[in-house]
């Protein structure tokens, strides 16, 4: 017999049981009406509702950039459902913020992937089609309400990731095959992170010019109404000039650092002819500076590619010249080219601003002596300067490298510059010194012909004395250089003499020892006074 208690407790028992059984049974229908759900949607936008497809390429019509294509892709990448889906590409990247770097991961979607979104109650699908387009799916009957808000979305959520991303690319052109030009494929620039260190502020430039240019830059910023009000294309070109080695290409990295722009280094040794030029050129972005080296060896190269070089002019400001703005060209050119170039190719309205680029003086010494040394003043200075003042010229680059391989000492560096530079400097003068000789040498060789031979000149060994200057190593080794050089030109001169039948110079040879012992002890001289500048 079953007690009341025992009765309960069985109650009990089969209430729990028959309750497992319904949550069970209820969970299952829910999974049960959760697959038909998934099946009806399928059927749905299969069969009964008919979907707007849009396909949004990498490059338009023109071969240009789609902006829109970039935007898509960086907000495709922040969906959440791409970290949930099968195929998704990670990334790593490098961000510089103030000196101090991280990497962000971010995500890309795979080749031939689908990604779902939602926007305002509606499905959206994302498919990357062969890495060259995405295509975006609507349905219809959503089509006319949340497309024009949707693209908003994507724009704005873009703009914000790229601001915080953002990185000066580098970009260059590499040589495409003849099919590929002709079909329109492949990818004409390959870019990596342009991390050149240089800054506006580590340029060794004259202060108020640096002043100049920065003003002009930030001009050209703030002015894109100006230029479309004038009836003028938003851009402007810049011409560098000057010696190898006195930082115009590090002027064009601190300028790209300073606009924030990507740089595109167009090599027209690469480019075939001038529709592959306007395809590149094409193909280059806003907020870009787009860099041409040495444009002066491909405009004196007879043999060059007459058809680039009218692109190149026809971009400065011809109608091409219009395609695309918010663009600043740089030109660079050595410094004897720009006097031998055509006038019409550096003419006002091709190029905007012209940047002539010395050799180092001694502000932009002491500028690189402040950023390489950490000094702002050192005992040696006044013997730079002078030195410098007496017309010693190096570049920025060999000063630079004199500085980085005695880092550790400043005293030993401006030495060993100081040395340099007298080095230089007596160069210089021998070189100038040889030309005149050689100029002497045939001005008197035509007059002694005109006089049959009767007469020949002495030749001046003040001047050769005169360009003794330098260290006493450099002084021994230009006094042994000058006996040589004076002994040749007294044996040529006596070997002319016979050939014409003219009588001997008077000079004898103790007056000729005489000379050179004079030419000796005054480049002895010299040379200590040089050497005794440095030690002090």
């Amino acid at each position: 017999m079953v007690t009341v208690t025992e009765g309960y407790v069985m109650t009990w028992i089969l209430g729990l049981g028959g309750g497992i059984f319904l949550f069970r049974l209820l969970f299952s229908f829910r999974e049960i009406l959760g697959l038909l759900r998934r099946l009806w949607r399928r059927a749905e936008d299969r069969f009964l509702y008919a979907h707007q497809t849009y396909k949004i390429p990498m490059y338009n019509d023109c071969l240009q950039e789609n902006p829109l294509y970039r935007k898509a892709a960086t907000y495709v990448g922040s969906l959440p459902s791409l970290e949930d889906s099968d195929n998704a590409l990670l990334f790593s990247k490098k961000i510089n913020n103030g000196g101090t770097g991280f990497s962000d991961l971010y995500l890309q979607l795979d080749t031939d992937q689908t990604v779902i979104d939602s926007f305002l109650g509606a499905r959206v699908t994302w498919k990357n089609l062969s890495g060259e387009a995405l295509v975006l799916r609507v349905r219809k009957r959503d089509r006319r309400r949340i497309l024009r808000p949707y693209l908003q979305q994507i724009e704005s959520v873009a703009d914000e990731i790229e601001l915080r991303r953002r990185e000066v690319r580098l970009f260059t052109n590499s040589v495409v095959e003849t099919a590929e030009r002709i079909v329109g494929s492949g990818r004409r620039w390959k870019s990596v992170g342009f991390t050149h260190p240089s800054t506006m502020d580590t340029l060794a430039m004259d202060s108020e010019l640096k002043n100049r240019v920065k003003a002009d830059l930030e001009a050209f910023l703030k002015n894109k109404n100006y230029y479309h009000r004038l009836g003028r294309v938003w851009k402007r070109s810049y011409l560098l000039y000057g010696s190898p080695g006195t930082g115009k290409s590090s002027f064009v990295a601190a300028m790209a650092k300073f606009l924030s722009y990507d740089v595109y280094d167009l090599d027209l040794g690469r480019v075939s002819d001038g529709s592959d030029l306007k395809t590149l050129l094409l193909q280059t972005s806003s907020r870009s500076v787009i860099v041409v080296e040495d444009l002066d060896r491909y405009l004196q190269n007879s043999s060059g590619n007459s058809s680039v070089l009218s692109g190149v002019l026809n971009f400065m400001d011809g109608i091409f010249s219009c395609c695309g703005e918010e663009r600043v060209m740089v030109f660079t050119m050595g410094e004897i080219a720009v006097s031998s170039i055509d006038p019409a190719v550096i003419r006002p309205g091709r190029l905007d601003v012209q940047l002539h680029f010395p050799l180092c003086d001694f502000t932009a010494f002491k500028t690189m002596a402040s950023s390489y040394l950490g000094l702002k003043d050192h005992k040696l200075y006044p013997t730079v300067e002078e030195i410098f003042q007496n017309g010693a010229s190096m570049s920025q680059a060999e000063i630079g490298e004199i500085m980085i391989a005695n880092k550790g000492s400043p005293n030993r560096a401006l030495k060993t510059l100081i040395t340099a530079l007298n080095q230089s400097s007596v160069a210089k003068r021998v070189s100038g010194l040889f030309g005149n000789l050689t100029a002497s040498s045939s001005q008197k060789k035509s007059v002694n012909n005109s006089n049959n031979g009767t007469t020949h000149g002495n030749i001046n060994e003040e001047q050769l004395i005169e360009c003794s200057g330098g260290t006493s190593e450099m002084g021994g080794m230009l006094n042994k250089e000058f006996r040589k050089l004076y002994g040749l030109i007294k044996l040529r001169s006596g070997s002319k003499r016979e050939e014409s039948g003219a009588p001997p110079s008077n000079i004898s040879h103790s007056q000729h020892q005489k000379h050179l012992s004079s030419s000796s002890l005054e480049l002895a001289a010299v040379s200590s006074e040089s050497n005794s500048k440095v030690q002090n």
